[in-house]
């Protein structure tokens, strides 16, 4: 699947142009599949990731979020080997997405740096709207 969302080009002050940006109020979703959207299957059982049942209210979160227009990329720690048994899963299960990055590392405790910003949200087992929250984060020193 692929992302046909237009990217809004943007410049910095020197007039040089810079990274593109979704239209405002469009997310990019990046999400983890095991133990987010199913059950937790570490890569040492992929038997196991053709049988599993998808979480209800994931499935229907996502493709509330892909109908409203946002992107939806999984992001897994799940390898090359397992693209086939995951995108058939996924379809099996009628979920909707833009694409899969696999090759997430795995461990958890993960610090994303990035030059745009990034909203991390830890999945508590269930999906339901998400609200705003004040939160303490770390950034860097100026």
């Amino acid at each position: 699947m692929e992302n046909k969302k237009e990217l809004n080009e943007i410049y910095n002050d020197k007039g040089e142009m810079i990274s593109p940006v979704l239209p405002e109020g469009v997310k990019n979703f990046l999400i983890d599949i095991d133990g987010t959207i199913c059950d937790d299957i570490p890569n040492e059982e992929a038997e196991r990731m053709a049988t599993c049942d998808p979480f209800p209210d994931a499935l229907e979160t996502i493709n509330k979020w892909y109908e409203d227009g946002h992107i939806i990329f999984f992001f897994t720690s799940r390898t090359e080997e397992h693209r086939p048994v995951t995108e058939t899963w996924l379809a099996k299960h009628g979920f909707n997405y833009h694409g899969i990055l696999f090759g997430k590392p795995r461990g958890g405790n993960y610090h994303w740096i990035d030059n745009h910003m990034v909203r991390a949200t830890r999945f508590n087992g269930k999906f339901t709207d998400l609200v705003l929250r004040n939160k303490m984060i770390e950034v860097f020193k100026k």
